[in-house]
């Protein structure tokens, strides 16, 4: 190995190039800063390259072979539909995945930012190293945005490998599994789950608690097992997986419930438990950062640590592991170390599970609000009520809205149906701006639409439904 023999000085470094690192150390070179980046595998992170975005291409292409398969209802008749899943990973490695880590990568250069290919390493509080397997290079810095991003738990007894798969190795098959489990029914798991039981796949899941889709309302995750029982998806609750044993042309996994083992047969497992904070191989030790119990680096609400000028953003601090928190927190992390008085605020963080139909959630629950000594009341608007679901024949879901009894500000929302994923941006705007539902109400939304829901529930909110 060659070894730098002088330090290079850097105004910021950015270390991880995911959703999180990339617009960290592009807001950073906007504010003024010399940044670089330091990214030892992926430009993009896991979400572009193997989580995110690929997954949902995935599910996107089986919903267009599940349309194929039948689409009587609209009077169109198919025949002699077949899946070329070769093609299918194609597409999703070449012309989604592929055309977005080089666009990151272009936006990069293009904000003037240099990218250092290598793994990182604290010295001290000033000084890290960047390594490669023929080289290494000493930088020291001014300031520092860690952004290093997590990956998948392996639980005891599902070594990861063979028929053992994490979700990045579920999207990465060469072929569509005839009959998969999916230890894990979050939101990674769920999805997945979904997708594969459209592209034909016999789909088991096997869930520790009581429900899938944690932290979901009970009604919305209703409606989405309620379409995995249409698909033949089996959703086993209170189960234990125990162990996966690998056989001759496939695996079998044992699992407990109620006291009692069972076991199924697969082509593959799927194991989606949780992912864990990659903090323990950078040196922040040397750093003076102080860590939580679970791994996580603690920060202050501009993402400062306790070193002061080094911060931390995205899977490795604490809250939800989302690519748009970590998104969202690298642009008050680079903009802090600029000066400017930024903080950040989660009352509007969506939560989006692509899930059959979508789900999606902003803000305050009724039971959290009123948790929270609010009084509020909560509203839903069903898409049954909706022009455009009818014409989509996708009329199963609803827009709830929780406001204030008083004012009717807008405390929280939550979306299940078609595109929940795009209706809950208008919301989660609502409510960050603190707006109330007459503000809503007397928006004008295009019609035929979707959003109309969204103004119909504010009209219901208000006491003066139209199409209710």
């Amino acid at each position: 190995m060659v070894v730098g023999d002088f330090a290079i000085e850097l105004d910021t470094v950015v270390v991880g190039a995911g959703p999180g690192g990339y617009v960290a150390a592009i807001r950073a070179s906007q504010m003024g800063q010399k940044v670089a980046i330091v990214e030892k595998e992926y430009i993009g992170g896991v979400c572009l390259n193997v989580g995110c975005i690929p997954s949902k291409a995935l599910i996107s292409a089986g919903h267009r072979y599940q349309e194929a398969l039948d689409s009587s209802v609209f009077g169109v008749s198919t025949e002699n539909v077949s899946l070329d899943f070769s093609k299918t990973q194609e597409w999703k490695d070449k012309q989604v995945v592929g055309k977005l880590t080089s666009g990151v990568e272009m936006l990069l250069k293009k904000n003037k930012v240099e990218i250092l290919r290598g793994e990182a390493y604290f010295n001290d509080g000033n000084t890290l190293r960047v390594m490669t397997e023929s080289s290494a290079q000493t930088y020291t810095f001014n300031n520092a945005i860690i952004a290093t991003g997590s990956r998948p738990i392996e639980i005891k007894g599902f070594k990861f490998g063979g028929r053992v798969l994490d979700s990045t190795g579920a999207l990465n098959l060469k072929d569509v599994p005839k009959k998969l489990v999916v230890v894990g029914g979050g939101y990674i798991g769920s999805e997945l789950a979904g997708a594969f039981a459209n592209l034909g796949t016999e789909v088991t899941i096997l869930e520790g608690l009581d429900t899938i889709l944690n932290g979901f309302e009970k009604d919305m995750v209703k409606i989405v097992e309620k379409n995995f029982k249409k698909k033949g998806v089996n959703i086993v609750t209170k189960a234990m997986a125990k162990e996966a044993v690998e056989t001759d042309n496939g695996v079998t996994v044992k699992y407990e419930v109620n006291g009692k083992e069972e076991s199924i047969d697969a082509d593959y497992v799927m194991v989606t438990v949780g992912r864990r904070p990659n903090t323990d191989e950078l040196g922040l030790e040397a750093c003076g950062i102080e860590m939580t119990d679970r791994g996580l680096v603690k920060v202050d609400e501009q993402g400062r640590t306790t070193a002061g000028h080094i911060f931390a953003i995205g899977d490795i601090v604490p809250g939800a592991a989302l690519a748009h928190k970590a998104s969202y927190e690298a642009k008050i992390a680079a903009e802090a170390i600029s000066g400017k008085k930024v903080a950040v605020d989660y009352r509007a963080l969506p939560a989006v599970a692509f899930t059959d139909p979508e789900i999606a959630m902003v803000g305050l629950t009724e039971k959290q609000a009123k948790e929270q000594g609010l009084d509020v009341k909560a509203v839903k608007f069903t898409l049954a009520g909706n022009g455009r679901a009818l014409s989509l024949n996708a009329t199963e879901g609803f827009v709830r809205l929780v406001t204030t009894k008083d004012d009717n500000v807008l405390v929280g929302a939550q979306v299940a149906g078609i595109s929940a994923s795009d209706l809950i941006a208008e919301l989660s705007l609502a409510v960050e701006s603190g707006m109330n539902a007459e503000d809503i109400a007397l928006t004008i939304h295009a019609h035929p639409s979707l959003g109309e829901s969204v103004m119909d529930a504010a009209e219901a909110a208000l006491g003066m439904p139209i199409h209710m």
